[in-house]
């Protein structure tokens, strides 16, 4: 039966070391060093005993605690009126005392004795020391303990240092604590029972459930008065939970505990990371809808402004129209050819001269009047779409912060590519050649040299009043001078009818081309305008599919090892 258990022992411990490499591997990809350090750590100590580790202020009486509670006769941890731990004492059995240097921070000790054979203890320095490092050794050791053994002052176990470094254990860690009152020889009976309730009562309130408290006198253990000493209850205590076999099971199930935490903390990270890309993802779309939606308006604006421009054509190529045909009918132009004889009054053709005039300096004004009545909504609509995403980019929501406690490197990432967004972006709005469009009226000169020294969105309203003005006269120009031609050298009413029907062709031909060219072009500036502030994202989207990738297959690994610490310890169980 005894072979059965130790292979299944062996088995599980092979499983849990299994899972503890692939969570080191995790928090390596997650480029974690100090957890990818304490799992490292906690594999290492996976086939080592059951660990006691011992912590404490400086002089407390630590190292006389562990060698009473080792009861070997001799001073396995020194012990002087100063404090003389220096560094961490990792005792452990060996078939002979030997002292090992690890680092120097760390040694071990090994002793032919034989409750080390089930259980290594750990002494460490104060956790009030002012060595450097000390501290920070000793709290490396606390993942992958089993026990921590929390040795006070009897007369004083209410140290605010202690406590705090409690808080750490229990709140980081939730590791399984005992609480010893040494030097209880230095205290009458009614003040260690005040202290000791008093442990009890804070540890109570710290969330510990009925915790175990012992005061114990290493002084008296080691002089043999076992009876006055104390540690008689805490040796019962240890037989009764860790020792007799159970200490095996109990690391297993402690290393469970352990690999559990340091993988919901990974899972909370991946949390934080997911809810941040969420965030970013619902930013992104609300930029692009955004954009979508001040583009449509801009597009309304440009209909609005040709359908104004065209109603204005209408009209006054509409009234000539009516007085051209009134001015060529039989008896019209009979009355002007023989005014023209006989007074001053203009012929047929000097008529006709006018009538074209007229007519140019008609479209002229009432296309000018429609220009600066429409134009400047244009403008003010485009500069409206690029000052609105330049709002959201300044306004968009941080929760994964540069102290995130797994993933400040992403965190300090994410806020470069948005500072960097902000940088390019306000570069963009600055720079007037990002709103010309030369490339639109290759024929036109736009005003772009005389505007230079402006902003970019300052100068659309200047480049759509300077390029719109010479598409629409260049239109209304071209149809003019096509009309003029028709109308020299006019004689005869004979001619009448070639020259209404090639006025109506020209007039029509010219609203077409107002329409159709001055629209197509505006429209296609204004989503010009929309793909360069779109564009200016195109790192942060990088970013978006790059975390969307990695945040996905890490949480499917972290998953992975949730599920299989699951079967582990339902195995245990």
């Amino acid at each position: 039966m005894t072979n059965i258990l130790d292979d299944k022992l062996q088995t599980l411990r092979s499983q849990i070391d299994e899972i503890v490499k692939d969570l080191h591997d995790l928090t390596v990809q997650i480029h974690h060093d100090e957890l990818a350090r304490t799992v490292s750590d906690l594999r290492n100590r996976i086939n080592e005993p059951f660990m006691f580790v011992i912590v404490g202020e400086v002089k407390a009486g630590k190292s006389s605690f562990v060698n009473a509670l080792l009861s070997t006769g001799k001073e396995i941890c020194r012990v002087a009126p100063q404090p003389m731990t220096d560094t961490i004492q990792q005792v452990i059995w060996g078939e002979k005392e030997e002292v090992i240097t690890i680092n120097p921070y760390l040694k071990k000790i090994t002793q032919p004795v034989e409750i080390l054979k089930e259980i290594a203890i750990v002494d460490t320095p104060g956790t009030n020391t002012i060595v450097e490092h000390h501290q920070e050794i000793t709290e490396r050791f606390i993942p992958a303990s089993d026990l921590i053994v929390f040795v006070f002052e009897a007369k004083n176990p209410y140290r605010q240092s202690a406590w705090e470094f409690f808080d750490f254990i229990n709140t980081e860690w939730r590791r399984k604590v005992v609480f010893v009152l040494q030097q209880k020889d230095l205290m009458n009976s009614e003040d260690l029972a005040v202290n000791e309730k008093g442990v009890f009562d804070h540890a109570v309130k710290k969330g510990i459930h009925e915790p175990h408290v012992f005061a114990v006198s290493a002084k008296q253990e080691i002089e043999g008065n076992e009876s006055e000493s104390g540690f008689l209850p805490l040796r019962h205590f240890i037989k009764e939970n860790i020792t007799g076999g159970k200490a095996p099971i109990l690391k297993l199930q402690n290393n469970i505990s352990t690999s559990r935490n340091l993988n919901e903390r990974i899972a909370k990270g991946v949390a934080d990371r997911r809810k941040q890309w969420e965030l970013d993802v619902a930013f992104r779309k609300d930029v692009a809808q955004n954009l979508e939606k001040q583009e449509s308006k801009s597009l309304r604006q440009v209909d609005m402004l040709v359908e104004n421009l065209i109603a204005g054509y209408d009209r006054i190529t509409q009234a000539k129209e009516q007085e051209l045909n009134d001015g060529l009918s039989f008896f019209t132009l009979l009355r002007r050819s023989i005014a023209g004889i006989f007074t001053k009054k203009a012929n047929a053709q000097q008529w006709l001269e006018g009538l074209a005039k007229d007519l140019d300096q008609e479209l002229h004004l009432e296309l000018q009047k429609k220009l600066n009545e429409n134009v400047a909504d244009l403008a003010d609509s485009i500069q409206q779409m690029a000052k609105l995403i330049d709002l959201k980019i300044q306004s968009s929501q941080t929760v994964l912060r540069n102290n995130h406690e797994i993933f400040s490197d992403i965190a300090e990432r994410r806020a470069n590519v948005l500072q960097e967004l902000q940088d390019t972006f306000h570069r963009f709005l600055n720079r007037p050649e990002n709103f010309t469009a030369d490339h639109l009226f290759p024929d036109k000169r736009t005003p772009t040299t005389s505007i230079a020294t402006g902003s970019g969105l300052a100068v659309v309203g200047v480049i759509l009043a300077a390029v719109t003005k010479l598409a629409v006269f260049d239109i209304t120009g071209g149809i003019l001078t096509t009309i003029g031609v028709l109308f020299a050298g006019f004689t005869s009413s004979a001619k009448r009818k070639k020259i209404m029907d090639g006025f109506d062709k020209e007039i029509l031909k010219g609203r077409y081309a107002l329409q159709t060219e001055l629209s197509g072009k505006l429209r296609t500036y204004v989503t010009d305008i929309k793909v360069k502030i779109d564009a200016n994202f195109e790192g942060f989207d990088e970013m978006l599919a790059q975390e969307e990738g990695q945040i996905g297959r890490l949480g499917e690994r972290q998953r992975g090892i949730g599920e299989r610490l699951d079967v582990v310890e339902k195995a245990i169980a």
